[in-house]
């Protein structure tokens, strides 16, 4: 069994019920979240999206806010005006474009104002059940750091881990990343001595 192989199983052992910690019900909540929870934790955006969604959870329903009015719901996610501005816009696509519910491919989700590869492969993974990594800040660290998938750049991670883990496995691997990233894999204060990784991890051998 190749490293890779090993890592994986390893992370499905620990964490059999990875899963997204953003909370939603349609594929357009999922996509707002997901535009939210740029440089903002998911436990910020679904207090924000709890408040957002009682009134406003489908395109034609963010519509009628203007871009002050949405700002303040979502100002405690931080870039808010950014993000309203990528909202309404992609509201307005989805309305005009694709007739109000939110395209199933990668190719037409990149076309939405403000959603770019890492928004689009989540969507896609998450929503639609299709194959997809998404590399947010946890992914990149830990695909880095394992020596799985090394790169400068999330699209350069992201194509050295569609390289090295099968296809049917991608949306999987994405969350199970994720969930080490969050807890013992951390940015300033990694559990080195405790994680079960270390035995395959590049990081571990060149620091330890």
């Amino acid at each position: 069994m190749d490293k890779t192989a090993c890592i994986l199983g390893e992370l499905s052992r620990l964490y059999p019920d990875a899963r997204p910690a953003l909370e939603f019900r349609t594929p357009y909540e999922l996509l707002i979240a997901v535009i939210l929870s740029a440089q903002c934790t998911d436990e910020r955006v679904n207090k924000v999206t709890a408040v957002l969604f009682e009134h406003y959870n489908t395109p034609a329903a963010m519509v009628t806010l203007s871009g002050e009015e949405l700002e303040k719901y979502i100002f405690s996610c931080g870039f808010y005006h950014n993000k309203a501005a990528h909202i309404l816009s992609a509201s307005r696509d989805i309305l005009e474009k694709f007739g109000g519910e939110v395209p199933s491919t990668l190719e037409e989700l990149r076309t939405l104002a403000g959603v770019g590869r890492k928004t689009a492969n989540v969507v896609y993974a998450v929503a639609f059940g299709g194959n997809a990594i998404a590399v947010d800040t946890h992914v990149f660290r830990v695909s880095n750091r394992l020596g799985i998938a090394e790169g400068k750049t999330p699209e350069a991670v992201e194509e050295g881990l569609m390289r090295a883990i099968p296809e049917d496995m991608w949306s999987k691997a994405h969350h199970l990343l994720i969930w080490h990233g969050r807890r013992v894999c951390k940015s300033q204060r990694p559990a080195c001595e405790s994680c079960t990784l270390k035995t395959w991890c590049k990081y571990y051998e060149d620091n330890k």
